[in-house]
């Protein structure tokens, strides 16, 4: 009989954990664990070693976090203890359990300053509490377990959850007009795409730790991503480009965040799909819900 190898997914609940539940079934090969953050506390290093001796998982993707950027301003505890202090309880565990860890991270860990794509040897600077979190969590990943992989990944979005494309598709169909900032540039990234490419990556057998960027393939400001959702819903909502400035919020949001996607398509041959292609994917599934 063949054992199959075991992948843990943390924050199972969360857009990119029901995406991997969506993909579990096309890779049948592996069993999955899916934990919620209520059912598994990755802040706690007792909790979390207890349950890797007892499920020996060969892969932790670890897709939990404090995703409430501009709350995190009013929240730091919180938000470094599962951004930033779990992660390196999460790499540990891995360590001592010969687990290979992938740990999910963001674009918030750069001041949006550049003018060309930040790459993973780019210099981080985060300018909120939310970024500032996440680069203490890669740091800690790193520092706890240097077999780490760790992805960045920007302006994500799914059929499930809470997401800009499900904002604009409810407030499009409550409002005449809408504003959306139009001097915030990066690229899209559907869920969907970056489970798939977790998959690749942990099926292709090869294993290269590091920091690594995935995102959909173009440069959009929100504004721009804004019209593309009113053009594939039909809607009659008159949309605004605004500023940043008029769009005031607790949390600075880098003014661009644009992520070099070329190491990990040529580290383990993970495609870059254009953004509008994967917003009509996703489109669809809304449609189907």
């Amino acid at each position: 009989m063949v054992v199959r190898q075991t992948i843990l997914v943390t924050g199972s609940n969360g857009q990119l954990g029901m995406e991997l539940q969506q993909l579990a079934p096309v890779f049948p090969q592996y069993k999955f664990i899916f934990v919620t953050r209520g059912e598994f506390n990755i802040a706690d290093t007792g909790s979390v070693n207890n349950f890797f001796r007892l499920s020996s998982p060969s892969y932790c993707v670890n897709c939990a976090a404090y995703t409430a950027v501009d709350k995190a301003e009013s929240e730091p505890d919180e938000a470094f203890l599962i951004n930033g202090k779990a992660p390196g309880i999460l790499a540990a565990a891995c360590a001592a359990h010969n687990t290979r860890l992938i740990h999910i991270s963001t674009d918030y860990v750069f001041d949006g300053t550049a003018t060309s794509p930040y790459t993973d040897q780019s210099p981080t600077n985060p300018v909120s509490i939310y970024g500032k979190s996440k680069l203490a969590g890669e740091n800690n990943a790193v520092k706890e377990n240097p077999d780490s992989v760790i992805i960045r990944t920007a302006w994500v979005y799914s059929s499930f959850g809470k997401n800009f494309v499900k904002t604009m598709l409810r407030l499009m169909s409550e409002r005449p007009e809408i504003g959306v900032v139009n001097d915030q540039v990066g690229s899209p990234t559907y869920a969907g795409d970056l489970a798939d490419a977790i998959l690749k990556i942990i099926s292709s057998g090869d294993w290269e730790p590091g920091i690594y960027h995935y995102t959909n393939k173009g440069i959009i400001s929100w504004f721009d991503f804004a019209m593309a959702i009113k053009e594939l819903s039909q809607s009659s909502c008159t949309v605004k480009p605004i500023t940043t400035a008029q769009y005031p919020t607790p949390a600075s949001r880098p003014a661009y965040s644009v992520l070099d996607g070329a190491k990990i398509s040529a580290t383990y041959h993970v495609p870059l799909i254009d953004w509008k292609e994967s917003l009509i994917t996703c489109f669809a599934k809304i449609r189907a819900q």
